[in-house]
């Protein structure tokens, strides 16, 4: 009898627990704030402020320009970076065009007015040579016209390693080297062009301007707030729910979401997270459990929001009814 009894109770228990949740059933509330995510704009080179487009309050598109620097300085430097590229550019195509037909012919008549040098630097040889002994001629002059033949014969050898240069044309080495160094002129180019480009502030998405920290003509450093943007998307809500009720709130939950500030406004939501972990309920959200309770931390993400919702505003959340999770 006591087993059947405790059967029973298990199973009763099962379908309490397992039950699907009915249209009948009270809809779940949970408590939470208003999350909009915040960013701090700023400039990624040093400079003057030129112009400032925006103040703070108005709203801004993704891509909208927020305010410019004095961009001159960072031109000029283009201007000479491109300069050295067009330069550098000019030397790999004379390389690659090789040598002219002028400098091959100008150095054959070095070769031949230098072979001819020679000719006649060893016929004075052989012609003191044919003397050496009978006492015509010193053994000193003979030594002389000896080491300016042997000169004649090195300026010979330079003259035909020159024009052998010339016939062979530009080494592979020396156009690699040329064009290595035209591969780093456009580097430095493009490097002064992306510096130039981020004289430029823009909106990174839709949002409004919360802040606004520069005027016009002050010298601002980089990565320095110039503005901080309350993006317009995402929207989110911060909600927490108890242990019990853990299993209604799973990942893309539909909800509604109502305001105190517009009573009669109710917004669409999608519950997008559920923290793993349990923790106290923060101080600054209202619910009807105590704030000692253990809570989840879940995140509503706002499928319709307008400037209506505004960050830390006190929301609540209520699981539409028949509310089932849907996918992305």
């Amino acid at each position: 009898m006591v087993a059947a009894v405790v059967v029973l109770a298990a199973l009763g228990a099962v379908l309490l627990f397992t039950r699907p949740w009915s249209d009948n059933d009270e809809p779940l509330t949970l408590y939470g704030n208003v999350d909009i995510r915040e960013v701090d704009l700023s400039f990624r080179v040093d400079g003057r402020v030129a112009e400032v487009l925006v103040d703070e309050g108005d709203a801004v598109t993704a891509g909208q320009v927020l305010a410019r620097l004095d961009a001159e300085p960072l031109q000029t430097e283009l201007a000479e970076a491109q300069a050295n590229t067009d330069a550098q550019r000019a030397q790999l195509d004379l390389l690659r065009e090789g040598n002219r037909r002028e400098d091959i012919a100008q150095a054959e008549a070095a070769v031949a007015e230098r072979r001819a040098a020679l000719a006649n630097a060893q016929g004075d040889v052989d012609r003191l040579e044919s003397l050496r002994g009978t006492g015509a001629v010193a053994d000193r002059r003979i030594e002389d016209a000896v080491n300016q033949r042997n000169e004649a014969a090195a300026r010979l050898r330079s003259a035909q390693h020159a024009l052998a240069e010339q016939r062979a044309g530009t080494r592979r080495q020396e156009i690699a080297q040329a064009a290595s160094n035209v591969d780093r002129a456009n580097a430095t180019a493009d490097r002064i062009r992306i510096r130039v480009a981020d004289t430029v502030l823009r909106a990174p998405s839709d949002g409004t301007i919360l802040t606004r920290a520069i005027e016009r003509g002050a010298n601002i450093s980089s990565g320095a707030t110039a503005f901080t943007e309350a993006l317009a998307r995402p929207v989110w809500a911060r909600v927490f729910v108890d242990a019990p009720n853990l299993g209604l709130v799973a990942p893309g939950t539909i909800v509604n979401i109502t305001t105190d500030a517009a009573p009669g406004k109710v917004y669409k939501g999608r519950v997008g997270y559920v923290s793993p972990t349990a923790e106290f309920t923060p101080k600054s959200v209202e619910t009807e459990a105590l704030r000692t309770d253990l809570v989840y931390r879940a995140r509503v993400i706002v499928l319709d929001p307008d400037s209506r919702l505004r960050q830390g505003m006190p929301i609540t959340v209520r699981l539409a009814s028949g509310a089932r999770a849907v996918e992305d």
